[in-house]
């Protein structure tokens, strides 16, 4: 087996792990309390792997998890979707999202981002999420079905190749699942295929800041747990402009280990 097909089955049985958790009944905050400090700084289920306990700041509830929705933004939804919230910030308000938009989550878990999007833009609009994880596909659509949304499709796939034709959305998301991907290129490629020309990404990622080596990331926490395989922030600047992409900006909101940053990451596709 192959490092990055490791580390992607690694990925697979975490969000596997939290999915089983909370269809269990296992609330956000136990998720979080949960985590070993270094183990994850936004996924907050079990570690995987452990690394020096001092490398990683503890997560809490107001900075990742389902802490991050107040309670007027996750009214009405399906409890297990905002337990399963594993996230490190709320793209579905960094997207602005708009009436009858086409919106498509990459990495979508329990649904809570897909469930809020579809709401946002409406019986006009459509929402589609996108995860490798059975597990996490089975509980976003019991979700789905409790909040009786009926433009929502949860599909499987990955990241680095969504099953979605070119054009065919108007804006893509994403909640800290981009720092997993082992292809980042590819991911931001499919992101920029699947968008319409005109559209744009608004996605929450965690992002190291310039000084930071590789080997400096790998040891403040584990791949699998959102630290290490995080871009810079000049990388990912980079990686969206060889991308296609245009009006890139990377913009750091909380700190999740030393040098590593909860960020809003924006960008849009050219109209023409």
């Amino acid at each position: 087996m192959s490092e990055n097909t490791e580390l992607r089955e690694q990925v697979r049985a975490r969000y596997a792990q939290a999915a089983t958790a909370v269809t269990r009944g296992t609330r956000n905050a136990d998720l979080l309390a949960e985590e070993t400090p270094a183990g994850s700084c936004c996924t907050s289920t079990p570690a995987v792997e452990e690394a020096d306990s001092g490398s990683c700041c503890a997560p809490t509830e107001r900075s990742f998890g389902a802490g991050l929705y107040d309670e007027a933004t996750a009214a009405g939804l399906p409890l297990e979707a905002i337990e399963a919230s594993l996230g490190c910030g709320n793209p579905t308000a960094v997207a602005e999202l708009h009436e009858g938009e086409r919106v498509l989550d990459l990495g979508s878990g329990g649904g809570i981002d897909v469930l809020l999007s579809a709401r946002r833009v409406g019986p006009t609009g459509f929402a589609y999420g996108v995860d490798m994880t059975d597990e996490m596909l089975a509980l976003a659509e019991k979700n789905k079905t409790e909040a009786g949304a009926e433009n929502v499709e949860f599909l499987k796939g990955t990241i680095e190749d969504v099953p979605l034709p070119d054009g065919s959305v108007d804006v893509v998301i994403s909640n800290c699942v981009i720092n997993l991907s082992t292809d980042k290129p590819a991911v931001l490629a499919e992101m920029f295929r699947v968008l319409t020309p005109g559209g744009r990404i608004g996605v929450s990622d965690v992002v190291a800041e310039d000084r930071l080596t590789p080997e400096q990331r790998a040891e403040r926490g584990s791949y699998v747990g959102c630290i290490a395989g995080a871009l810079s922030k000049t990388e990912y600047l980079d990686g969206l402009a060889k991308g296609g992409f245009a009006d890139a900006s990377v913009e750091f909101t909380h700190e999740a280990a030393d040098g590593m940053h909860a960020a809003i990451v924006r960008a849009t596709k050219p109209a023409n």
